[in-house]
């Protein structure tokens, strides 16, 4: 699909952009005391996130009214509320590293960081309602909603890890929550300070849902086709991990046999030696599921940009749509 603006003034743009959250971001948590509680929050914010999610809040305010400046807190309220969730999803994973730096409850301990993280929900709601807006009701419900919605989708994932018969319609419903509506969310947020119209903010929900899923497909895609090289990758490192994958566990309807129970015992065990993972994307290549991902990831892609068309301000549409293509190619 064509779009009136390049990749290049959409990096452009991304880029000024990031520089406004980042440097919004270097003003919250400005106490020193206690310590403990902020310097973390300080800390996970300053990590080599990419700002995406606000971005994206910022891109659909200008695409309902055409300006993005009364959207930066909302934004911030966004980006704040997604790293909330990384400092607790990295205690619950029990993960060392983020970005390359130790995980917050590894640098301080897991009492400050949940203590830290839970303050940080209480600070992205303070930055949403800095929003001038009459529509604050709306931008508090869409937190609520999101943040519910997240840990919906972490409780599932939970619960998908220990069990051996998941199916793709539990994984599509689980990245759905767990990544999905904070994508959606953020796209929501943007429109209601642009004070769009409920058609308005369907088409901007939609565009979430359809690039969030296209986005997470191609990341289980780009695991087993990785050469070691720009995807930043270890080839199959979710097949040596063993974890439910939209490849893995659609395989699994696509397969039968001695194919169909090598594709099981990743599961049953947890996962593989790397030395298996040629024959685990052999089967991939045999039964289909590499064609039907990319398709997948095509089709939603077409379907999340064309849900823009009828939004009113060109040039933030165009952009929204840039963006879309350009965090596909993962070339930034």
């Amino acid at each position: 699909m064509n779009i009136s603006v390049s990749l290049e003034q959409v990096e452009q743009k991304y880029q000024q952009s990031y520089k406004l959250i980042n440097d919004a971001l270097g003003n919250c948590f400005t106490k020193n005391t206690p310590e403990s509680l902020y310097e973390p929050a300080r800390y996970i914010l300053k990590g080599k996130g990419k700002r995406i999610r606000p971005f994206f809040t910022l891109l659909a305010a200008e695409a309902v009214c055409g300006s993005s400046a009364n959207a930066i807190h909302t934004a911030l309220a966004i980006e704040i509320l997604h790293n909330f969730t990384l400092v607790h999803d990295d205690i619950m994973d029990q993960a060392d590293l983020r970005h390359g730096r130790p995980t917050v409850h590894v640098k301080w301990d897991a009492t400050a960081a949940i203590l830290s993280g839970d303050m940080m929900i209480a600070f992205a709601y303070e930055c949403a309602l800095q929003t001038k807006t009459s529509r604050h009701d709306e931008l508090v419900h869409i937190l609520n909603e999101a943040n519910i919605t997240i840990c919906e989708g972490q409780a599932i994932d939970m619960e998908l890890e220990q069990r051996k018969d998941a199916t793709i319609d539990d994984y599509l419903g689980m990245i759905a929550k767990k990544t999905g509506r904070l994508i959606s969310a953020a796209l929501e947020a943007g429109g209601i300070v642009g004070n769009a119209t409920p058609e308005q903010l369907a088409k901007l929900i939609t565009f979430g849902e359809k690039i969030g899923r296209a986005f997470q497909v191609q990341d289980d895609y780009l695991d087993i086709m990785a050469e070691g090289g720009k995807s930043g990758k270890v080839p199959g490192g979710d097949v040596i991990n063993g974890k439910k994958t939209y490849l893995l566990l659609r395989s699994l309807d696509l397969t039968n046999g001695k194919e169909r129970e090598m594709l099981q015992s990743v599961i049953n065990n947890k996962g593989t030696v790397p030395e298996r993972v040629p024959e685990i994307r052999a089967i991939y290549e045999q039964c289909g599921v590499l064609d039907e991902a990319r398709q997948l990831i095509n089709s939603d892609t077409e379907a999340a940009l064309s849900a823009l068309d009828s939004l009113p301000y060109a040039e933030g549409r165009e952009y929204l749509k840039g963006f879309a293509l350009k965090l596909m190619k993962r070339d930034f």
